[in-house]
């Protein structure tokens, strides 16, 4: 007698995300004979532009002043290893989980948070800028790489998780042919073709997402700012959590060189808050008695959360990452051209879209038009450091003339 083995769907937890229960893709195509509809999220994004872009775009660093430091990609990378191993524990799909992970940042333009920052000044005047926005204008519009379709035409499940990656953005239920003024210009213009429920929370597999996004940030930027002697480890023994790891590593190495006591810091700390995360999202869990997917967007709380004390440290390690190592000297003069940088191109393009490559300049409408404005927001947003310092080059260095 043969017994029949269980399939994946079987082994998930009754409100996890499932391929049966999958609300499906917009634009309806034949299932894989061999992968999962997460599965094919997953492996459309590793394939996409978007994601090779990221290689060459900051976390925190300029590519050019290191190769260890981390970039977009590597970040991406290390934030789904986080989630797939928090999903699997939790007997949640880790496919989907992935796909999130690897997509949560495919919207951020060059130089990180301060290339945010100055292209959403530039672009105040039409709609602004959001880098989870362009997320998802990226994954269902830009990104041209089918016949039958624009974008990768993802599941609503892997859509809804990166639309709400910071929590629900409505209050309450709305229209979504008629989507409030209050929503980012990139969601805005999705929701009548597609209603993402942006009044409830994401899925179990998008929060473990969303905190694997905080988990990897906050320990390899500390990882990346110790390296760079921004600060040194003892200067982080106030912050909760830390003081304690520090000493464990330094007690249980006492020879060690830095870089071997940093990396056994960073490595106990991202255990320490992945464990913190599984033990308190049990707990919601356990009190909630969630049967369905549903039951944890209607929750009404989030429902995967660090518990009290370690949310508490999370804050604090924020505070001073930003304060001495977002804030160092030596990243805001990286910072402040960068800022050059991108404010130069946008205001060139803008007056004058015919600088534009032909087939970016053929969407414009002339000389300073909304629809002009986001053109070239998307066409700045997709270059890589490297290509916008080059292009800048290229456009403001007279003195080559050859170009």
């Amino acid at each position: 007698m043969t017994l029949a083995l269980p399939s994946y769907d079987d082994l998930l937890a009754p409100y996890a995300c499932r391929t049966d229960n999958s609300r499906g893709r917009l634009v309806k195509e034949p299932e894989s004979p061999t992968r999962s509809p997460y599965q094919r999220d997953r492996d459309r994004v590793i394939h996409s532009s978007s994601f090779r872009r990221l290689k060459h775009k900051t976390q925190v660093f300029v590519y050019h002043e290191g190769d260890h430091y981390r970039t977009r990609l590597t970040h991406s990378l290390e934030t789904a290893q986080i989630a797939r191993s928090v999903c699997r524990e939790m007997h949640l799909n880790e496919d989907l989980g992935e796909a999130l992970a690897l997509a949560h940042d495919l919207g951020h333009p060059p130089f990180g948070h301060a290339g945010e920052a100055v292209l959403n000044e530039c672009m105040k005047e039409y709609d602004g800028f959001d880098h989870n926005a362009q997320t998802l204008r990226l994954l269902t519009k830009l990104e041209h790489r089918y016949a039958s379709f624009d974008g990768l035409n993802l599941t609503w499940e892997t859509l809804e998780g990166l639309a709400k990656h910071n929590g629900p953005l409505l209050d309450k239920a709305i229209d979504p042919k008629n989507p409030p003024a209050s929503l980012p210009f990139g969601l805005r213009e999705f929701l009548p073709t597609l209603d993402l429920e942006l009044h409830t929370y994401a899925s179990a597999e998008a929060q473990i997402a969303a905190l694997a996004d905080d988990i990897a940030y906050s320990s390899h930027d500390l990882d990346d700012g110790l390296r760079a002697n921004l600060f040194d480890l003892d200067e982080l023994k106030p912050i909760p959590v830390l003081a304690q790891l520090i000493d464990e590593v330094k007690w249980t190495y006492p020879n060690a060189p830095k870089d071997i006591l940093i990396h056994e810091l960073v490595r106990r700390l991202i255990n320490r808050m992945v464990a913190d995360l599984t033990i308190e999202s049990r707990k919601r869990l356990d009190a909630l008695n969630p049967q369905s997917p549903d039951d944890i967007r209607n929750a009404g709380q989030p429902t995967i959360s660090f518990g009290p004390e370690m949310g508490r440290a999370v804050k604090t390690l924020k505070e001073f990452l930003f304060e001495r190592m977002y804030r160092h000297y030596l990243v805001n003069r990286v910072t402040s051209k960068a800022k050059r940088v991108v404010t130069d191109l946008f205001q060139l393009y803008i007056s004058e879209p015919e600088c534009l490559p032909t087939e970016w300049s053929a969407r414009t409408s002339g000389a300073r038009t909304a629809e002009t404005a986001r053109v070239v927001a998307d066409f700045i947003a997709g270059m890589t450091d490297r290509f916008a310092f080059g292009e800048h080059a290229k456009l403001f260095d007279l003195s080559r003339v050859t170009q």
